[in-house]
């Protein structure tokens, strides 16, 4: 029998739509998780922006990542809000836009894991521009790997964003195993590698947070650890799941819930954790403060 193969770049992201009680609980969860990621992140830029006391590569690196986390949860919660709320929504290839958003907060946060606290102005800067230009040339290069495959019919992906396993499913069969491969070694490179980093690096803290002879010091330095470590192992653990199993074996209504966690939760969670320093305070006190004097002297 003949595949029936398609070369329309079109095709449906179906969503919860198969868990229909469940999406007024899933729209209650989501939609507040996108507005603390929005309402998280705009102030932490600003801070970062406007207090000198702030501007050093820790600041700077976290104003890139709420930048990210603010694009790339744009990018994913309103069509799942939307989906969460209506029919299946009708999406073009070229409209995935996450995975490179995705891929750039998986060497991000690697790169801030380095802790460069010594870093200069333009060695930061090349730190920042290598985590964009990372992911936008990993989605770059799994996008193309993924366009050069026909599709075959009926074209409605089991998920609520452009899941790279979940469109491969759609891929005709002939040839379908190298391309696999291909972007298997691609996912490899951009989770595996800045895991890595990030394990080391923690695997350094914790050994100076051992050699402490103050117990409080010890005590905050493992809070403040314990609660960083939680967001990046949730981030990472989840992507992980994801995109390092072979297709076939790939399920994708797991898949969707588990997706939830690096797109949604996540991404509201760390502008909880950077936000609480006392040096990220002091600087709100300070604006609002110059904020107020300037109202009451006009």
């Amino acid at each position: 029998m003949k595949a029936n193969h398609s070369t329309e770049e079109r095709f449906l992201l179906l969503g919860f739509s198969d868990w229909r009680s469940l999406q007024p609980v899933l729209l209650a969860l989501v939609l507040p998780c996108y507005l603390v990621t929005l309402t998280g992140n705009s102030p932490l830029v600003l801070l970062a922006v406007r207090d000198p006391r702030l501007h050093t590569p820790m600041y700077y690196f976290l104003c890139h990542l709420a930048l990210v986390d603010a694009g790339f949860t744009t990018s994913v919660v309103p069509p799942l809000l939307a989906s969460l709320r209506g029919p299946a929504l009708s999406l073009q290839r070229r409209g995935c836009k996450s995975l490179a958003l995705g891929s750039a907060e998986c060497v991000l946060l690697a790169v801030m894991a380095l802790d460069p606290a010594q870093g200069q102005g333009k060695f930061c800067r090349a730190l920042s521009g290598a985590s964009w230009l990372g992911g936008l040339t990993n989605s770059a290069a799994q996008t193309a790997l993924l366009a050069a495959r026909p599709l075959c019919a009926p074209l409605g992906v089991d998920h609520f964003i452009c899941e790279l396993p979940a469109l491969l499913k759609l891929a005709c069969a002939g040839g379908r195993h190298a391309t696999e491969r291909q972007m298997f070694a691609a996912r490899v490179l951009i989770l595996l590698v800045p895991s890595a980093v990030i394990l080391a690096s923690y695997g350094a803290v914790a050994l100076g947070v051992w050699g402490m002879r103050s117990g409080g010091g010890q005590r905050k330095a493992m809070g403040t650890c314990g609660s960083h470590l939680t967001a990046v192992c949730l981030f990472y653990g989840s992507a992980i799941y994801t995109y390092l199993q072979p297709t076939h074996s790939y399920n994708q209504g797991q898949g969707k819930f588990v997706s939830l966690f690096y797109t949604v939760v996540t991404p509201a969670l760390n502008p909880l954790i950077y936000t609480l320093s006392n040096k990220v305070k002091g600087a709100a006190r300070r604006l609002l403060g110059s904020l107020g004097r300037g109202q009451a002297g006009q």
